[in-house]
């Protein structure tokens, strides 16, 4: 029997996560790499039947001018990631990923994410539609281009600021007659998902973006029979507190204060230095101690752009908590890792339980993704153990 072919879409294809998650595929392909880091690998997933890392075909939208094998040898050399001899073995299949990558769509953007774009061809737009329309059109070529099989769009673009719907935003109706409108107000990242489910394919947001994350989508999601998940990858300092808070829950540890600092470098810390795109981060970040911990603590999240750290990022926290006999105490944790490097085992982790809850026929919100994001959709349990439980259950552990 043929093997079957699927595509991963990226939308920020040539980000350091995005030009990570292709490497580290060409990687495992070419069995140069372990499957370290990846959860789908673990034996109590091995029952289910997804795709392998042969299977897939790299495409996706940028508004930077770069191809996958630069953006890789790019964040080689800025933050010393990969083996050489991994990125020369794996280049001729970048070079020819690189061949799908198509200018990004460009909709009335933010300032700080405008900044990044110096693609010539980037295609701006007059409305939602036609941006929805474009996107379409690439999907479609790069499916029928490379006879997929199935195909998911991830969105690893950089962080937007948020985004408060009205009301053309809560039944699918509504939505598609305000993308008639160039006065409709909607984030590029919404109108990506919008393309991709609106197209029939698998829609995943690793960022804080609003993506899918509206009801008309979500709705739109289930008529078109499309899974989609999201939203804001855990990779780091929000993985430990979904960790570590419910350790204090289950202690009776009464935490008066939860303090994080984080700096970052590469581009994603570019675009949050901006106040406006850094706010969506923020409270992605600070949304889940009040409900790990039953109340509210005094919290703080802060997030500093350092250049020269470029993808090594570093999470300083305080906990300052209270035992028995009013005995107050103090925990604190240094998390150092490498940003790109954190999440791309995830990006393919997520992309294949997509395309397979397609095939098994399931639509909406995929709530068994929780463990992976900050700000699971469809799900409001933050508990990581408990998280991770409901995937191994879907698994049929």
């Amino acid at each position: 029997m043929a093997q079957r072919r699927v595509g991963l879409w990226m939308i920020g294809a040539c980000g350091g996560v995005s030009a990570t998650t292709a490497l580290g595929l060409a990687a495992l392909t070419r069995g140069l790499t372990p499957t370290t880091g990846l959860v789908t690998a673990l034996p109590r997933l091995a029952a289910l039947d997804l795709d392998e890392p042969a299977a897939f075909v790299v495409g996706g939208h940028d508004v930077r001018q770069a191809t996958l094998l630069s953006a890789v040898r790019e964040l080689h050399r800025r933050s010393n990631v990969f083996d050489e001899r991994t990125i020369s073995a794996c280049a001729p299949d970048l070079e020819a990923w690189s061949a799908n990558v198509r200018p990004g769509v460009s909709f009335r953007p933010n300032a700080a994410l405008a900044a990044l774009a110096d693609r010539p061809d980037v295609r701006a737009v007059p409305s939602p539609k036609a941006a929805v329309e474009l996107v379409q059109r690439d999907l479609r070529a790069f499916q029928q281009a490379h006879k997929l099989d199935q195909l998911v769009v991830v969105n690893a673009a950089s962080t937007e600021p948020p985004f408060e719907p009205g009301p053309e935003c809560d039944a699918a109706d509504r939505l598609a007659a305000a993308l008639e409108k160039s006065t409709t107000a909607l984030p590029t990242s919404t109108l990506y998902a919008y393309a991709a489910i609106d197209a029939g394919f698998p829609y995943v947001n690793l960022t804080p973006s609003r993506g899918a994350s509206l009801p008309a989508i979500e709705g739109l999601a289930r008529a078109r029979g499309v899974p989609l998940a999201g939203q804001d990858l855990k990779t780091g300092e929000t993985l430990l507190k979904s960790v570590l808070a419910p350790m204090f829950a289950r202690r009776n540890l009464r935490v008066h204060s939860w303090v994080g600092h984080n700096i970052l470098g590469n581009r994603d810390g570019q675009v949050l230095n901006d106040p406006e795109n850094k706010a969506s981060k923020v409270r992605s970040k600070d949304a889940l101690l009040a409900e790990l911990l039953g109340y509210r603590p005094q919290s703080l999240v802060s997030i500093e752009y350092v250049e020269s750290l470029d993808d090594w990022k570093t999470a300083w926290d305080h906990v300052h908590f209270e035992g028995f006999l009013g005995t107050k105490m103090t925990l604190q944790f240094t998390w150092q890792g490498c940003d790109s490097l954190l999440a791309a085992p995830l990006v393919l982790d997520v992309a294949r339980l997509s395309l397979l809850a397609q095939r098994r026929g399931e639509s909406g919100t995929m709530g068994h993704l929780a463990c992976f994001f900050k700000s699971p959709v469809g799900v409001t349990e933050h508990d990581f153990g408990k998280q991770f439980e409901m995937l191994e259950l879907y698994a049929g552990g």
